[in-house]
């Protein structure tokens, strides 16, 4: 069985008054880290330095990709109230720049309430076969140690064989994902970091399904950017329902919805991905 990363353990900081350090884990490797894994690790490092605990937006552009080592982070208050912060990141390594990021976090704050974005009607994850059952007897892909984070129970499936002839088809999907071997976080950044890494890492297995199996690209993320609506820790399955709704000029955007098993919309945002030619990874 290949090894799993523990969300919470994966990545946590060190340190204090906006001069922080974490470890990166390469259970989280693919094209490098993973960018929504170190997205959370931002977002963790921005909760660190305010009393506020309830994240409302994350943004951040990715600047370079980091070795799987120690990483430094120089968070900054940019404006803050009793109410809402608004927080800076730089995430570096050895000096080079791997990440900057902005975000809001609030209070407990009462407002307007209205929730007009329904789950979609689809099969509950205990009535479907995860995607280790779905595999049973098929070649495992070269990616496979990075999505064994997670229990994936897809709502739709093709057989490896099938889907490497595939016809081009919609640029999107709807799955389950639940995180392992932890599923639930009492920390309310972990917590939104299970939805933020979703967010930031679906678009491109929605955007390959508008194509032949024969690629001539890849595409890592330029940015990603989460809105964060509620809060369901108690909740180990997510619904994630990914788009890709265009593709044009080098660049690939994406559109990510991310509910909770009882409902309610946990979080929505997406990424723009810059294509690469597939011979840069050779």
């Amino acid at each position: 069985m290949a090894p799993v990363g523990d969300l919470a353990v994966d990545t946590a900081i060190e340190g204090s008054d906006g001069r922080y350090r974490a470890q990166l884990s390469r259970d989280w490797e693919i094209w490098g880290p993973n960018g929504g894994y170190l997205a959370v690790i931002a977002l963790r490092a921005a909760g660190a330095l305010t009393p506020l605990r309830r994240p409302a937006t994350f943004s951040c552009h990715y600047l370079g990709v980091a070795d799987f080592d120690a990483v430094d982070l120089d968070v900054r208050t940019i404006r803050a109230s009793r109410r809402a912060a608004s927080i800076a990141v730089s995430m570096t390594q050895a000096g080079k720049p791997i990440l900057e990021a902005q975000a809001w976090i609030v209070g407990d704050v009462d407002g307007l309430e209205h929730d007009a974005a329904p789950i979609p009607a689809v099969t509950p994850p205990d009535d479907l076969p995860n995607v280790d059952e779905l595999m049973t007897g098929q070649e495992r892909g070269p990616y496979h140690a990075f999505w064994s984070n997670f229990e994936e129970r897809p709502l739709s499936w093709l057989p490896r064989a099938e889907w490497e002839a595939r016809e081009p088809g919609e640029p999107g999907f709807r799955s389950w994902y639940r995180y392992v071997p932890r599923d639930t976080f009492d920390d309310p950044f972990v917590d939104a970091g299970r939805a933020l890494l979703l967010l930031d890492t679906l678009g491109w297995p929605a955007a390959v399904r508008a194509y032949s199996s024969d690629l001539p690209f890849y595409a890592p993320s330029l940015d990603v950017t989460a809105r964060f609506h509620a809060r369901a820790p108690e909740t180990p399955w997510l619904l994630a329902e990914c788009s890709s709704p265009v593709a044009r000029d080098g660049l690939v955007s994406s559109a990510v919805s991310v509910w909770s098993a009882g409902g309610q919309l946990l979080a929505s945002g997406g990424q723009q991905m810059l294509c690469r030619p597939m011979s840069l990874q050779e």
